[in-house]
Parts: structure tokens; C-alpha cells; sequence
């Protein structure tokens, strides 16, 4: 059994094969173009992943120009055919859009989060996410359910057959925020003790006695593939759009701020233990 895939992700992939071709010939744009008879405008957004619609003939170009084998060219029209199939996320488009995080999700090898605020949508209960999307006072009640179906879908990726490696550190702020009520709470917290079990879940709690620490602007995530010819992505929310970026050097901003966090959270074995007090405390609410 294979594991899913991503017609965004393999869209990368084609384009980011073929800009290697093109620099490996030494050829710009231009050149590649004129030689190839494809015209600039296209090649351009075929490199960059922003064609939905690549013309079979373009690509037979392009294979001809960069003199791949058979094997590579039809490796070139696989990645074009999958690209254009539609992932789950699609039916929540309006969600999502059409490349949102679970196009991203559905094939990462190791995703690194930081919540600040509230429990990661990876790892929340449907009353948890509920209670996060009424919170907002900005969602009909249908449009909660679209969320919280939604958010349940994206969960599966970590019980599936072949799951990332996934690694979450929250702060212990979201941790003590009650949400939905303290039953709802409760049942979120011994949910979180339960998947810090799972062989390729990580969860580290980072207390208040922590101090300040490197990511203190906000919550983000960071996705990594096995395939060398998919970039490194991260990913943040603000309150009216989502970012990805992928340049090294914002990347490498995102990786240490994220594990001088990892440096001052709880083990797991010690997060457990927290979120397990956590839950007996609210046993003392009334």
C-alpha cells in the first residue's frame, strides 16, 4: 500500500525537476524557451508550480531539450497526471482552498509544530475544536461543523499505515485554557496523554517556568519530505491569511526558534506526567 499523495506536492516536484534540468544545462529562461518552443510565461509557472493546466507537447519539449531517458520523461507525465487528481481537502475547499496545509500534511515525513494559544489541530477532540471555532464568535453553526469535519480528516494522517514523524510542543497556557467545559477539557488533556504514546508522536509541554523563550511570537509549523525534491515548508496563521514559506533562511529561522523552544519544554515522559495533574485538577473544579 502506498502512501497518499499530493497533487500540490508532486506539482513541486515536477517543477522543481525541471528548474534542475534547466540549471544543470546552464540555460535561463530564455533560453530554455526559445530552444525548447515553450513559451517563457509557462515554463516560468511550470518551475514555480503555478500551472494547473501543462500541455503534454510542453512537456515532450522539455524532456527532448534537457535529453532525459524514458524512464524520466514518463516519470515527468506521471507527476503531471496526480497532480491534477483531487486530495480529500477538496470537498473543504472553501476551507482550505485548493493547496491548503493538508496538501502539505498528507505527505510530510516530519512535521514540527508550536501552539501558544490552543491544543494543535493535529491532536485536538472534536468538542476541543468546537469549542475553539464557537470561541471565535466569527462562524455559523453550519460552518462550525464544516470545520470540525474538516479538522477530524486532517487528524487521520497520524493513524494511518505509513504516518509522519510528528512532533508538537505547547505551551502550558493552552494547556490550562478550558475549552468547552471542563469535562470537554478533561476528555481534550487525556487525549493528548494518549497519543504522546504513539511511537511517531512526540509532545513536550513548555511551562511557565520556562520563561521567555525564542518562539514567543506565535504558534507555527514545519513540514518535511523524504523527497529531496520537496523543500522543507513552514507554515503560520494570522488572523485573515495563511503563510508558507519555503527559503532557507526562513526556514532556518522557523527551525530554531523552534528547538530552542524544544530545549526549554518537558520531556515527553514528563509532559504526560503535567497533562496527567492537568486532569485530576479539574476533577477539584466545581
Amino acid at each position: 500500500m502506498q502512501r497518499p499523495h499530493s497533487p500540490t506536492i508532486r506539482l513541486r516536484r515536477l517543477g522543481f525537476e525541471l528548474r534542475r534540468l534547466r540549471e544543470t544545462h546552464r540555460l535561463t529562461l530564455e533560453e530554455a524557451s526559445k530552444s525548447s518552443g515553450v513559451p517563457r510565461t509557462t515554463l516560468s509557472k511550470i518551475e514555480t508550480a503555478e500551472s494547473r493546466r501543462t500541455r503534454t507537447r510542453d512537456l515532450d519539449a522539455l524532456a527532448d531539450l534537457y535529453e532525459v531517458s524514458d524512464e524520466t520523461r514518463a516519470a515527468f507525465h506521471q507527476l503531471y497526471r496526480e497532480s491534477k487528481e483531487k486530495g480529500w481537502w477538496y470537498q473543504y475547499k472553501e476551507l482550505f482552498g485548493t493547496s491548503g496545509l493538508p496538501a502539505f500534511e498528507v505527505e510530510a515525513s516530519l512535521i514540527r509544530t508550536y501552539e501558544a494559544q490552543v491544543i494543535p489541530g493535529l491532536l485536538q477532540t472534536a468538542d476541543y475544536a468546537r469549542a475553539v471555532f464557537t470561541g471565535t464568535n466569527a462562524f455559523a453553526e453550519e460552518e462550525i461543523k464544516r470545520h470540525v469535519e474538516a479538522r477530524m480528516e486532517r487528524q487521520s494522517i497520524l493513524t494511518r499505515l505509513y504516518p509522519p514523524e510528528y512532533a508538537a510542543i505547547i505551551d502550558e497556557a493552552a494547556l490550562r485554557r478550558c475549552a468547552g467545559g471542563k469535562e470537554a477539557m478533561r476528555e481534550q488533556l487525556l487525549h493528548l496523554a494518549h497519543m504522546a504514546t504513539r511511537p511517531n508522536i512526540s509532545i513536550h509541554a513548555l511551562p511557565f517556568s520556562a520563561g521567555m523563550h525564542a518562539a514567543n511570537l506565535g504558534g507555527f509549523q514545519i513540514m518535511e519530505f523524504s523527497e529531496a525534491a520537496d523543500p522543507t515548508v513552514g507554515y503560520a496563521e494570522t488572523p485573515t491569511y495563511c503563510v508558507f514559506v519555503e527559503g532557507q533562511d526562513e526556514i532556518r529561522t522557523y527551525d530554531a526558534m523552534w528547538r530552542e523552544a524544544h530545549n526549554a519544554s518537558l520531556t515527553v515522559a514528563q509532559t504526560i506526567d503535567f497533562i496527567y495533574e492537568l486532569s485530576a485538577s479539574l476533577e477539584d473544579v466545581t
